[in-house]
């Protein structure tokens, strides 16, 4: 590659005007993460060639891995415009789609790569993943025989499969499948780079200051799932014995969880500065950190170029990831006995490093303090509500009116002994919209309109359009994450 990428350059010496040599020359600094040079070449390609419709498509690709989502848009429009066969640029158009939640759009798009393009594998495949997202599971057991079929081949001839290893395991793949993924997609990581030079890293093999630095990656520091569960974590270290660094993948998205991160970790350094993973991991490595953690493994907004240059000299695995990595580079994963079996040990590239209980976490008593003021729920009724004295009488159900709880000290639910002081107020809301409207953000952020204590609206099924009686099936993922065994289990439950 470095030899191809001399010749390129030396041909623009001679002819600069050549598009082909421009493009091809962006396409391997694409690679090697270079990707401001990539698009400047990319848009010298155009100038020189306006049809260049390759050049659009692979610009937006470069535009998608910097954020660009509307420049990529363009991009890919632009190369569809100029070439409608083009079944590359239709399926990138539909990738954006999907990013963005068009899904009927992307399905549109990937089914004209594949009219273009029948064997198109990536197309097929994320086709049948969006299918997912909106339970479309006609004709389900066929799609998925042939994604199990074009995994399987693909692994055969050593290619990075079309299913991505998050994806992989809403699939009948099958661990060693799943397995074999990771690790294509690790061994990318590391191949990307390889391209970069950098010779390995010395790591500290002393505490500093007597503390051992733990360093937390993730793009999730915001309101997203993961800060969610984990925000709590980094203020609630033994600081004595532990100095915690926060590294954020992506920009500050202005909400209280980051900014609870931010506050409570001794140390938050925002990656997103650092778009070179080069640099981004000498930055870590300045830091002399001892643990490094992976809450991203293959989700969205994941960078493992970083891990893959082993900045610390122990690398872990946990939370927002559960399979394996892959990777050689991952040392641990953090997990429990449900989630990974000994006997399913074979299937992970990493050392198993169980917690007593779980690995999975909550930050719901911080998130959500009002619901944890109920002493006990009432059987047997189809909208209980909460139990609790006011000046020694008792607080049954009521259906119009709110309930305001404020505690006196630790809830019962954590293991204490608790009293209450209660008071009822008139709920002025009429119809189910106006219920709905009152109800505390689902995220658990405090706001003006919304400060804590909240007040509770009545938990009445009618204000969901529910029936009285019956059981509800709540699915509170993503719907992609669901299937039809799933579904007739829950059923002939």
């Amino acid at each position: 590659m470095e030899e191809a990428t001399a010749l390129y350059r030396r041909a623009l010496e001679v002819h600069p005007e050549f598009a082909a040599a421009h493009s091809n020359l962006a396409s391997i600094l694409q690679q090697q993460g270079k990707l401001p040079e990539a698009i400047s070449h990319y848009q010298e390609a155009i100038r020189i060639q306006p049809g260049f419709a390759d050049a659009y498509s692979n610009m937006g690709n470069a535009l998608k891995e910097m954020h660009d989502i509307n420049g990529a848009l363009q991009c890919y429009t632009r190369a569809i415009q100029l070439n409608p066969r083009f079944a590359d640029a239709h399926s990138n158009l539909a990738s954006i789609y999907k990013d963005a939640g068009q899904i009927p759009e992307a399905i549109r798009s990937y089914k004209m790569a594949l009219k273009l393009k029948p064997e198109f594998s990536d197309a097929y495949c994320n086709l049948a993943h969006c299918m997912q997202i909106i339970c479309d599971w006609s004709e389900y057991d066929m799609r998925m025989r042939k994604v199990v079929s074009i995994v399987r081949d693909q692994l055969n001839m050593k290619r990075l499969p079309s299913v991505h290893p998050h994806h992989s395991m809403l699939y009948p793949l099958g661990h060693k499948f799943r397995k074999g993924i990771a690790a294509r997609h690790a061994t990318l990581c590391s191949d990307k780079v390889a391209l970069l030079h950098k010779k390995p890293y010395k790591h500290s093999k002393h505490l500093a200051n007597g503390r051992l630095r733990i360093g937390y990656v993730s793009s999730d520091y915001g309101n997203h799932p993961t800060s969610h569960l984990m925000q709590s974590v980094p203020g609630l270290h033994n600081m004595q014995k532990v100095e915690v660094f926060c590294y954020g993948l992506s920009p500050d998205d202005g909400t209280s969880f980051r900014r609870k991160v931010q506050s409570e970790a001794e140390h938050f350094v925002d990656l997103s500065k650092y778009p070179c993973n080069g640099d981004a991991a000498d930055k870590i490595n300045s830091d002399g950190i001892h643990i490094l953690i992976n809450m991203n493994g293959y989700t969205k907004g994941a960078r493992n170029e970083i891990f893959a240059l082993k900045p610390a000299p122990i690398q872990v695995m946990w939370l927002g990831y559960p399979g394996t990595s892959g990777a050689d580079y991952m040392d641990y994963i953090i997990t429990d006995h449900v989630t990974s079996p000994k006997q399913l040990v074979e299937q992970y590239s990493e050392k198993l490093a169980y917690m007593p209980y779980t690995f999975f976490i909550g930050d719901h008593c911080h998130m959500f303090p009002h619901l944890m003021h109920y002493e006990e729920v009432i059987a047997g009724m189809s909208n209980p509500l909460v139990m609790g004295t006011v000046e020694g009488k008792l607080i049954t159900p009521i259906q119009d009116r709110s309930l305001k709880l404020l505690p006196f000290d630790t809830p019962r639910s954590v293991g204490k002994p608790t009293k209450w002081r209660c008071y009822i107020e008139d709920n002025p809301h009429n119809s189910a919209e106006q219920v709905a409207d009152n109800i505390p953000p689902a995220d658990g952020q405090e706001s003006p309109l919304h400060p804590r204590p909240y007040t509770m609206p009545p938990t009445l099924r009618s204000a969901y359009g529910l029936p009285a009686q019956g059981i509800i099936f709540c699915n509170f993922n993503q719907l992609y994450k669901l299937d039809p065994g799933k579904k007739y289990t829950q059923c002939e439950r």
